[in-house]
C-alpha cells in the first residue's frame, strides 16, 4: 500500500515536471525577476541596467 502511494506521488511529480508546473509548487528552477522593472534577470544583471 505504501509502495503504491510512493509510486503515484513520483508519477505525479514527473507529470508536473513534463508540463513545467513544478514552479507553481515552489520546487524546480525559478525565474529571477528584477524588483525595479519586473524583467527577467539573466546572471546578475537586468535588461533595465540594475544589478541584483
Amino acid at each position: 500500500m505504501i509502495v503504491k502511494i510512493v509510486v503515484l506521488f513520483l508519477a505525479f511529480i514527473a507529470i508536473l515536471g513534463m508540463f513545467g508546473k513544478l514552479s507553481l509548487l515552489g520546487i524546480g528552477p525559478r525565474k529571477r525577476v528584477c524588483r525595479e522593472c519586473g524583467g527577467h534577470v539573466i546572471g546578475k544583471s537586468c535588461p533595465c541596467g540594475k544589478t541584483s
